[in-house]
């Protein structure tokens, strides 16, 4: 079974009388501006296809009008697309009749909001439980499900008090509690959030990546932020004009904007938060105590990793030493750091002069780092298309 949980393949939304008439105009090379000059419709999407794995963290991202928050509402259908193909699983959601979508909302997918949404009049449990009653779950069922998101979120002691008693951080808690009781395994979040103060959304961001660890749900994230994209997206789709102009992993994105439209949004950014020590690593596997320095060095400049049986580092001979056995030389003068380790937490390493090894999780030397190539990688340039650079 493909691990694809949501297949967008060619999307197009067209606003306006008649739609299926621009359409073919459109396809053929005729621009949305010209189109909305002449034909007064507007082209919200314009071929727009990207998959989102299962249980992967998916950014949408592009500033007002780019079309990502009309694409988020197309997956269920709140907008209906002009055209193309939307698929849950393999299978086919524009396909879906009444009864089937209402299944679909109500069990597959949940929104999350910028403004919350919440029922004024009622208290914090009860919007939990809002979705679960609409599905005609027991009281008694949704009250205890209800219950368990809600100290999943942390608000276990807020559940009776009404929305405007809560924080603008608290209620967005609550909306996501509410997306949360219904089991959906698709979250859909446009812009959540966008309305929090800067030090709350940092929070909340945190707050999201902890509960993916714990639920592994699919979401797909709309965001105007490039930076909160970095954060949270395993992978990132930039729109600008209704299509998507870049997609990638966040580090390939960085690293390769294409466009200068893409880079003016990754042109400010952090890389040594970005970039972990395995993007900068030289690999390496290590030698044992009784290695023959004449027989394993290859460089004088890079120090020489000693390993015990289990592949886990036990010292380091330091760069220079070319004679004599591993064991006579070594020292434990050495640091080690984990491969998703970012680097600006490596970097301060650097400063007692000690080399830097790099190990995976299980403590298994992986590689090696000097830090020419945490300053290489943290001040290297963008690297636009050629056409982009030339034009």
């Amino acid at each position: 079974m493909s691990d694809i949980r949501v297949d967008i393949r060619n999307v197009y939304k067209i606003f306006g009388s008649h739609p299926e008439e621009v359409l073919p105009l459109l396809k053929s090379g005729e621009t949305k501006d010209r189109i909305h000059t002449k034909l007064n419709h507007v082209v919200a999407l314009q071929d727009v296809s990207l998959s989102v794995r299962a249980g992967a963290i998916y950014m949408v991202m592009g500033l007002s009008g780019s079309g990502k928050s009309t694409l988020a509402r197309c997956i269920n259908r709140l907008i209906e697309p002009s055209a193309g193909q939307i698929f849950i699983d393999g299978e086919n959601v524009l396909a879906a009749d009444e009864h089937r979508l209402r299944e679909l909302r109500r069990t597959r997918i949940s929104m999350v909001f910028q403004h919350f949404a919440l029922l004024p009049n009622k208290t914090v449990i009860e919007n939990v439980e809002f979705g679960l009653k609409l599905r005609g779950l027991a009281p008694k069922l949704r009250r205890q499900k209800a219950e368990e998101v809600l100290a999943v979120v942390g608000l276990t002691s807020w559940v009776h008090h009404r929305p405007e008693t809560l924080s603008g951080g608290m209620r967005q808690r609550v909306g996501l509690a509410r997306a949360l009781a219904t089991d959906a395994d698709i979250l859909i979040m446009d812009e959540p959030f966008s309305a929090l103060d800067p030090l709350i959304r940092s929070e909340m961001q945190d707050e999201l990546m902890r509960l993916q660890l714990l639920l592994q749900k699919t979401i797909l994230f709309i965001t105007h932020d490039f930076q909160e994209a970095l954060k949270l997206g395993t992978r990132i789709a930039i729109m600008q004009g209704g299509m998507i102009v870049r997609e990638g992993a966040p580090q390939e994105v960085v690293l390769e904007p294409g466009t200068d439209y893409v880079a003016a949004f990754v042109r400010d950014i952090d890389r040594s938060r970005l970039f972990d020590a395995a993007s900068v690593m030289k690999p390496a596997s290590g030698f044992g105590p009784d290695a023959d320095l004449a027989t394993v060095r290859h460089t004088e400049i890079d120090p020489i990793f000693i390993v015990d049986q289990d592949k886990r580092v036990v010292g380091v001979v330091p760069a220079g030493a070319t004679v004599g056995t591993a064991a006579s030389l070594m020292t434990r003068n050495f640091v080690s750091v984990r491969s998703t380790d970012k680097l600006y937490k490596i970097a301060d390493e650097f400063q007692a002069n000690r080399p830097v090894a790099v190990v995976d999780d299980a403590g298994i030397l992986i590689g090696s780092i000097d830090p020419f190539q945490v300053l290489s990688r943290i001040g290297a340039p963008n690297r636009l298309s050629k056409s982009s650079a030339t034009g």
